[in-house]
């Protein structure tokens, strides 16, 4: 699969520099190191970030202090000699240093030249936000610190291949018949805040939330009209949230648009990779994604 790089999220070559960072929660040495070794096994420069295996002296849920996390992340994207950045791990803690980030320089940096590359997931789709809010496209995926990366050799390969060859388009279920066109954008469900821009494709998934929960979460949203000008929704994986489908299709059948359920990315075994911040086109009967070059 192919992809222009002008239009969608950044690639990589054998030889580029690439930052691991932890700008969420600790992660684990032993995962970490078998993570970059992989990374080097694709011909990486792999760097990891100093801060990356740091944990906070009383808050032992974050990898270390709020400001180290937000500077390893902001170091990294500003190196000029780094290709891309990739986060080690979710949990949680990127909503809390996603304001200490120079997001002017960030910004910068993404228009001049070769468009850097940007994965992660779950809990970093606080920084996903931020960057597709002021038009720079990234990566949804597997993390090199988990066992999503480092046990799952589908979701590896499937990183592995969007990220040197991009991707074209990926194949869910019809949920809502119809054909819109639009700008990718969402992640993690429980982490999404500020409202996506007229005419997106909204992407969502979670993980361990029971089907009530997504019910209160939809519910927030659609009260706030955050859906009020999406133009399709494409629906990833809910593991671990029981059987959601009777709460997605009461919560967000009503809304007119079409809508590809069951594609294959989050928290799911060989989850998919998935560009955000570029223009897709859905298929809602077919339940076909295609990204628009």
């Amino acid at each position: 699969m192919t992809s222009d790089a002008t239009s969608g999220p950044g690639l990589l070559r054998p030889g580029d520099r690439v930052v691991v960072v932890s700008p969420a929660g600790p992660c684990s040495a032993e995962l970490l190191d078998a993570g970059a070794a992989w990374l080097r096994k694709w011909g990486l420069d792999v760097r990891i970030d100093a801060h990356a295996l740091d944990t906070h002296p009383t808050l032992d849920y974050l990898a270390g202090h709020d400001a180290d996390r937000a500077r390893s992340f902001e170091r990294a994207w500003l190196d000029p000699a780094v290709a891309g950045v990739l986060c080690a791990r979710g949990g949680y803690g990127s909503l809390r240093m996603v304001d200490l980030v120079d997001w002017d320089a960030v910004v910068a940096t993404a228009a001049g030249g070769r468009r850097k590359v940007f994965v992660g997931s779950s809990d970093t789709t606080v920084l996903h936000q931020r960057f597709w809010a002021h038009g720079v496209p990234t990566w949804f995926g597997p993390m090199i610190g988990t066992r999503a990366f480092v046990e799952d050799t589908a979701a590896r390969e499937r990183l592995r291949a969007a990220l040197f060859g991009g991707v074209t388009s990926y194949r869910g279920v019809g949920m809502a018949p119809g054909v819109a066109r639009g700008v990718a954008v969402g992640g993690n469900l429980s982490l999404l805040d500020a409202p996506p821009p007229p005419g997106a494709v909204v992407l969502l998934e979670d993980v361990n939330e029971e089907p009530y929960r997504l019910d209160r979460m939809l519910t927030d949203l659609l009260r706030s009209g955050w859906f009020d000008q999406v133009a399709g929704l494409v629906l990833g994986s809910w593991t671990g949230c029981g059987d959601p489908s009777a709460v997605l299709a009461d919560r967000l059948g009503g809304l007119g648009v079409p809508i590809v359920a069951d594609a294959g990315f989050g928290h799911c075994e060989g989850q998919l990779t998935v560009p955000l911040g570029v223009p897709v086109e859905i298929d809602g009967g077919a339940g076909v994604v295609t990204v628009v070059t």
